[in-house]
C-alpha cells in the first residue's frame, strides 16, 4: 500500500508516518515546514523518518511544499497513492485570533486542493483530521458525532467544520470515500511546543510559573499519541460505505447516503486539568508554581468523546492512561533536550 500522508513533520504527521513505514506501508509524506512552531523539530522528525526507512523494506518519498499549492499537490499525486491521510493544518486557537489568512490558506483551500487531487486519482479513501473543537457551545458530554455541531465558537474549528462538509460534496457528487476523525487533546513524544504537557514540562523543568486557565476549572480527554495513530490506521484501513439506513427526514451528521463519515478519536476518559498537572509534577519529582488565569477566549471549559461509533467501525481500543503517557513524554523530553 502506498500512502500519502500530509503534514509529515508536524507531531501526528510523524507518528502516522512512522508506524505505517513500520507495518510496512511505502509513504509519500509532504509538509512546507513551516516556522509556527522550532523548525529544527520537524527537521528531526523527517530525519527520524529517514532512518526508520533504512531499517525497513517500505520507502519513504518527501515532497517539501505547502499543499495550497497545486504544483506541490500534483507531485505528491504523481506518485500514485491509494489513500491520502491529510494531516496538514495550521492548528492552534490563540494564532487563529491574530492570523486568520493563514487559516484560510492551509486548512481551507489545502483542503481543497486535496479533494480535487483525490477526485482526479481516483483514490480509494480519504481519511483526513477534524478535531473535537467543532463541539463548540455544545455543552452535553460526552460529545457525540450524531448531535449537530455547527457553533465553533473560534475560527480553527470552524475551518475543520469546513473540511467536513467540503468532504460530505466530494463524497455525494463523486463517490469519494472520506473520513473525518475529531481529534481530542493529543499528547506525547515529539508534540507541539505550544500544547499544555510540553508547555508545562518546560515551564516547571526551568523553574517557571505555569500558566492555568480557566482557575484550572478545565477538564480534558487527553488522547496519548500512540492511540491516535492506531485510530487513524484503522479508520484507512476501512473506507467509508453509505448508510443505507440514512434518512433524510430526520438526518444523521455523522454518515450519509454517500461514503461519508466524522467520527470521535480519543481516550474515552476525563481528567481535571489540577490531575493532569499532579501527575507532571510526580513524574518530574518537582512542584509546579501555578499562575492561575481566566478563561481564554475560544476555549471550551470541558471535552470527552464518545467513541462508540469509531469502536463498532473499527475495533478501536484506547489503551493508554494519562499517567503513563506523561511519564513517556517526559522521558523523551528530558532525552531530547537533555534536561
Amino acid at each position: 500500500m502506498k500512502i500519502l500522508i500530509t503534514g509529515v513533520a508536524g507531531f501526528i504527521g510523524f507518528h502516522t508516518a512512522k508506524e505505517s513505514l513500520l507495518r510496512g506501508d511505502d509513504v509519500v509524506g509532504v509538509d512546507n515546514v513551516n516556522d509556527y512552531y522550532d523548525i529544527s523539530l520537524k527537521e528531526a522528525r523527517l530525519k527520524e523518518l529517514n532512518l526508520i526507512e533504512k531499517a525497513s523494506p517500505a520507502c519513504f518519498t518527501f515532497i517539501r511544499g505547502n499543499i495550497a499549492n497545486k504544483d506541490v499537490i500534483e507531485a505528491c499525486f504523481d506518485k500514485e497513492p491509494k489513500r491520502v491521510i491529510n494531516l496538514a493544518a495550521q492548528a492552534g486557537v490563540r494564532k487563529s485570533l491574530e492570523d486568520p489568512d493563514s487559516y484560510i490558506e492551509s486548512n481551507i483551500v489545502g483542503f481543497v486542493n486535496i479533494l480535487e487531487a483525490c477526485r482526479h486519482h481516483k483514490v480509494d479513501h480519504l481519511t483526513y483530521a477534524s478535531t473535537s473543537s467543532v463541539y463548540g457551545l455544545n455543552s452535553r458530554l460526552p460529545f457525540s458525532e450524531k448531535e449537530i455541531s455547527d457553533h465553533p465558537i473560534q475560527l480553527y474549528a470552524a475551518t475543520k467544520r469546513a473540511n467536513e462538509l467540503l468532504a460530505h460534496s466530494y463524497s455525494y457528487l463523486f463517490n469519494l470515500p472520506t473520513t473525518g476523525l475529531r481529534f481530542f487533546t493529543v499528547y506525547g513524544p515529539w508534540g507541539r511546543p505550544d500544547m499544555a504537557l510540553f508547555l508545562f514540562t518546560k515551564s516547571v523543568i526551568e523553574g517557571k510559573p505555569i500558566k492555568v486557565f480557566n482557575h484550572g476549572n478545565h477538564s480534558r480527554d487527553f488522547t496519548y499519541i500512540d492511540d491516535i495513530v492506531k485510530g487513524i490506521l484503522l479508520a484507512s484501513d476501512k473506507p467509508s460505505k453509505a448508510n443505507p439506513n440514512w434518512d433524510g427526514a430526520k438526518p444523521d451528521p455523522s454518515t450519509s447516503s454517500c461514503p461519508y463519515r466524522v467520527m470521535n478519536i480519543g481516550n474515552g476518559n476525563r481528567v481535571s486539568l489540577e490531575n493532569y498537572i499532579s501527575a507532571i509534577e510526580d513524574e518530574l519529582g518537582m512542584k509546579a508554581k501555578r499562575k492561575y488565569l481566566p478563561l481564554q477566549p475560544g476555549d471550551v471549559p470541558d471535552s470527552l468523546a464518545d467513541l462508540e461509533m469509531l469502536k463498532d467501525e473499527t475495533g478501536y481500543n484506547p489503551e493508554v492512561h494519562y499517567k503513563e503517557g506523561i511519564s513517556k513524554f517526559i522521558q523523551w523530553y528530558k532525552s531530547y533536550y537533555k534536561a
